[in-house]
This record gives C-alpha cells, structure tokens and sequence, in this order.
C-alpha cells in the first residue's frame, strides 16, 4: 500500500502537469540546490514562527517543511514508501535544541538521497506529534489542499498557510 504523503505528493504533481513517470530516482546537482533552498527558507521561516510563539503557525511551518521534504523524496525517487529513518531530538522542552535537530536534518538534505528527506520528515511528524500534541495527518491534509489551490512549483515562492488551530489537541 502506498505511503499517504507520498500518494498526496504524487496527486499534487499531477496537477501541475508535471509527469513522475520518467524520474530517474536521483536529483541533479540543480535539483538539489533547489531543494536546499526551499528546505532552508522553510526553516527559516520556521524559526520565525517559534519567536512569534503561535503553535498555529509553527505546526504549518512544521508541516509545510515535511511536504516539502516528501516532494524531494518523491523526485529523488520515493514512490511506495518513505524509508525507515531516525529523527532524535531532545526533549528538553528547549527550542534551541528543536531549531539544532531541524538544522542538522535540513543540513544533511544536501546529500540529495531519499533517506535523509526521509529523516527530516520523520522529524517534523515527531515533533508536531510530540512537541506540539497535534494532528500531523490532518495538517498535511491542509498544506496539501493549500499546495493544490496555489499550484506552486516546490521551488517557486511561498505559499500563504491556513490557520491549523482545528489541527492542535487541547
């Protein structure tokens, strides 16, 4: 059975018209510095969001930057599954100690393989679930629909993030 982010991954693609059928498993040198760039200004955005201190828009920036972790690997050549992968964080209830485990995953992304995509998204599930006691599947439903309503190439700008409230547990 297909992995459900990669199924909603795949879905957004058709959308946009771009086929998967002939990815060839492995991102070019420019595929991948764009990737980069999109993961870091996530994170960055990310970060922000932290110093504003609404859950709301650190669970989208969360999940935002999982899809687009997904969307790598699926270029890269994910298409049943993600690979099993390893996201520690600790759970000291720092931020600093979030915004280092974020940094390494998103570093180690420059490789360009499936797994570490794999990794960072195994680390933003973690820590919406974790961290931040939501709804990761209902969020990534929501960046999904907002992803399919602008029609964004990944790489292009940002797009504007609904309220998640309804995604956070009391």
């Amino acid at each position: 059975m297909k992995n459900q982010q990669i199924a909603l991954v795949e879905q957004w693609f058709q959308s946009i018209g771009k086929p998967l059928d002939n990815a060839q498993g492995a991102l070019s040198d420019m595929e991948i510095i764009q990737f980069q760039a999109l993961l870091m200004d996530n994170g960055a955005n990310l970060l922000r969001a932290f110093k504003q201190g609404d859950m709301a828009v650190v669970l989208a920036g969360l999940v935002n930057l999982a899809y687009s972790s997904v969307t790598a690997a699926v270029l890269a050549g994910a298409r049943e599954d993600m690979p099993s992968a390893s996201a520690n964080w600790r759970h000291d209830g720092l931020i600093i100690s979030i915004m280092r485990s974020l940094s390494h995953h998103i570093d180690a992304c420059s490789s360009g393989k499936v797994e570490d995509y794999a990794a960072l998204n195994e680390l933003c599930k973690r820590l919406v679930r974790d961290f931040l006691n939501a709804d990761f599947e209902k969020a990534f439903q929501q960046v999904h629909q907002t992803h399919l309503e602008n029609r964004h190439v990944p790489v292009a700008q940002p797009v504007n993030m609904p309220d998640m409230s309804d995604c956070l547990f009391e």
